[in-house]
């Protein structure tokens, strides 16, 4: 392999022009594609097997004009009561002309009226838009259509505001300048780390062509299936730190064979070869652990995980490919530009003694501290991390709503109206579809319309009499739950309903019940991504036990890159659940209000960090296992290897939590919960993990760190991660 890409990346620097055409050519076909295509992300949750799934799929066969999206508009009186006759005429007039409006296909609450006031509070009505077709059709300037139709209720003194998935779809806030923030910060370590305009302007702009590339991959990727519309946010957080940091390493690596006279097109097939095999290798754990997601058994999951996995190919394939061009274009000038007052590294003190190495360098200094009382380190770090991952005992997945959104928004002041004139429960109605094969099968509504009401957990009243389509084979009861969708008391509620209302019902009938609406499906989806998390996790651990064995031959050295992994992981998790469910410093990130953790979250996070943390672990380990097979010093090679690779692990990590956090300035909950949880695993993994913990551990461990029984040794296949590290200066040196 290691001659593949070392023959890939001395091409790429030769025939320079070829390949910068080649991707220029590439790039425009994508983006053409993606014109053409015109994909649409959209938030389409669906759980096969599961009883919400059931349930929709019975509503789309027996009640086709029920089965696109809805909306909903609420009506607030400032003074009076909705029901006094000027603001009854004024809604009357407004529903007119909802009805008129394209794709809605009725306007009302079912039977009894086109809206529905408010008991509890007169001044409250709402009534809900059934359209057509699902919120992707809906044309984007829906929400200024439905304020024009509303125009007379609004003359009339009345507040409207607009909630629901089509609102949702069609009103989602600007995402902002975050990516840009992260790529400034970015910018501004690397001329720090490099010290030269030129030589930090390679990984930005590889970064920003592949990330181009990358989310014009997702959106015709959207044009054949269903992708989030978290997707491009994501993979511009993921690729834009991947994409910077693989750069990094590999032009890290080249100027170090530049400064130890090597020529331009030989140390660019060398970097690849070295640098850029370590992050084929961990850019592939990426993209595998992404794909992995379809354990998940959930789509919404497995294509989030696939559209991510496409940015982090596209970035592995631009640092193999069009990187090395770049750097056959910039020549010896790489290192021209340079910042005043900056003096960086050029690499040359890779090749100093090791002893000289450890007089010169903090990072060899720190190593050397951290050798010296190795056991009180690791156990104060497994404290600490430990201590960090305490919270995800009570995590708690669930998925946002409109009452997580900014307080100004219409969506948030519909919600908040809703719940004070009818109930929290009002938000997140659950659905039973019944289907009733015989005439026999009626008893089953009339069973549940006497338990319904009585069950523990369901608003009074709070069960709508059983709607039944015109075939009368299948019918639709609406239960409200007297608790806000995202509360533990909902999901409680939908158990007891599952499990101790329904089986008595259909008990002696051939009817089937199952509970779905939005809120039962987000629960169903938070339960099935709980089940098959473990999962996931086993498959990517052992997946990437095996290839450090054959890389590293050894057993242990696997072993603890997958504790420690796991413990940054989980440290993560652990930061998420105090900010976002437990509220601690929730107003810093601007959120007003804690949320569960979003569903997918965690699977995501997963994939994603787990991966990440490799590259940090491969980068550290192949230079101790270099020095190792050299000195046979175990105490030497962690010492020299955290030298040689502090510098760039510690800048690589920078600029990661810059890309990170600097998405925490979306609006989005979910987009903000990625932000802070991967940036504060890249934190802890890139200071607690690779500069104190690992250090510790293999002082400890010694020449274990290396062992492997004699009898895997001859049978297991040899991976090469980077190569030959040393570099061979050829006779042309200065071409």
């Amino acid at each position: 392999m290691s001659r593949l890409l070392e023959a890939l990346g001395r091409g790429a620097a030769k025939h320079k022009w070829l390949v910068l055409g080649t991707w220029v050519l590439l790039a425009l076909l994508v983006f053409g594609a993606a014109k053409a295509a015109d994909g649409k992300t959209v938030d389409k949750f669906t759980i096969p097997g599961a009883e919400s799934q059931h349930a929709l799929e019975l509503l789309q066969k027996d009640f086709p004009a029920r089965a696109g999206a809805q909306g909903t508009v609420v009506y607030h009186a400032r003074t009076g009561t909705v029901s006094d006759a000027a603001n009854t005429a004024a809604i009357n007039a407004s529903v007119a002309n909802m009805k008129k409006v394209p794709h809605v296909s009725s306007v009302g609450n079912g039977p009894g009226g086109t809206i529905t006031a408010s008991k509890n509070d007169p001044s409250i009505a709402f009534s809900t838009l059934q359209y057509d077709v699902q919120a992707t059709g809906v044309p984007t300037n829906q929400l200024s259509v439905l304020e024009r139709a509303n125009t007379p209720a609004r003359q009339a003194g009345l507040d409207v505001e607009y909630g629901g998935p089509v609102i949702d779809y069609v009103n989602q806030p600007p995402a902002g300048n975050s990516d840009k923030i992260g790529l400034l910060v970015s910018i501004v370590i690397l001329l720090i780390a490099f010290g030269s305009v030129i030589a930090m302007g390679l990984p930005i702009g590889t970064a920003i062509f592949g990330l181009a590339v990358g989310l014009a991959s997702i959106s015709v990727l959207a044009s054949f299936t269903d992708v989030g519309t978290v997707a491009p946010t994501l993979g511009a957080m993921i690729g834009l730190g991947v994409g910077i940091d693989y750069s990094l390493f590999i032009v890290t690596r080249h100027r170090e064979n530049v400064a130890n006279g090597m020529g331009i097109i030989e140390s660019s097939g060398h970097a690849i070869a070295t640098a850029g095999q370590a992050v084929l290798f961990a850019g592939s754990i990426v993209v595998v652990a992404l794909c992995g997601l379809l354990l998940a058994g959930i789509p919404y999951a497995a294509t989030l995980g696939f559209s991510a996995a496409i940015v982090v190919a596209i970035m592995i394939l631009a640092a193999l490919t069009l990187l090395p061009a770049l750097i056959g274009i910039a020549g010896h000038s790489i290192d021209r530009l340079r910042v005043p007052g900056l003096h960086p590294s050029t690499g040359r003190e890779g090749n100093e003694t090791a002893g000289q190495a450890h007089k010169a360098r903090g990072f060899a200094r720190w190593a050397h501290f951290v050798g010296r009382h190795p056991w009180a380190f690791a156990v104060a770090c497994f404290v600490v991390m430990i201590t960090i991952t305490a919270p995800v005992a009570s995590m708690r997945l669930g998925q946002t709503d409109d009452g997580t959104a900014p307080a100004n928004s219409t969506q948030r002041k519909a919600f908040d109206l809703l719940a004070r004139g009818f109930g929290p429960g009002i938000n997140g109605p659950l659905l039973l579809a019944v289907s009733l094969p015989d005439q026999a099968s009626a008893v089953v509504l009339d069973r549940l319309a006497q338990s319904l009401p009585k069950t523990t957990g369901v608003a009074v009243p709070g069960v709508l009499p059983a709607n039944k389509n015109a075939a009368g084979d299948a019918a639709i009861i609406a239960v409200i739950p007297n608790s806000s969708p995202d509360a533990v008391t909902t999901a409680e509620l939908v158990g007891r309903i599952r499990n101790d209302v329904i089986p008595p019902a259909v008990k002696g009938t051939n009817a089937q019940v199952f509970l779905g609406g939005q809120t039962a499906a987000y629960i169903d989806l938070g339960n099935r991504i709980s089940k098959r998390l473990p999962y996931l996790i086993a498959a990517v651990v052992a997946l990437s036990f095996l290839v450090l064995m054959m890389a590293f031959r050894s057993l242990i050295v696997p072993l603890t890159a997958a504790v420690m992994n796991l413990l940054s992981v989980g440290a993560a998790y652990g930061v998420v659940v105090a900010v976002f469910q437990w509220g601690w410093g929730k107003d810093l990130i601007g959120l007003e209000t804690t949320i569960p953790i979003v569903s997918v979250v965690p699977m995501m996070m997963f994939a994603i960090l787990f991966g990440l943390s490799m590259d940090y672990q491969v980068f550290l380990l192949t230079r101790i296992r270099e020095d190792y097979a050299r000195t046979g010093d175990p105490h030497t090679s962690v010492v020299t290897g955290l030298a040689n690779t502090a510098r760039v692990i510690t800048s690589a990590a920078l600029i990661m939590i810059s890309v990170f956090l600097s998405f925490v300035g979306n609006p989005q909950p979910t987009v903000k919960m990625f932000g802070i949880g991967l940036a504060s695993a890249v934190f802890i993994d890139a200071t607690i993990v690779r500069m104190i913990f690992v250090p510790a551990v293999m002082e400890i461990l010694g020449k274990w760190n290396w062992w492997l029984p004699h009898g895997m040794e001859r049978v297991l296949p040899h991976i090469d991660i980077e190569g030959s590290s040393k570099p061979v200066v050829p006779a042309a040196a200065g071409r």
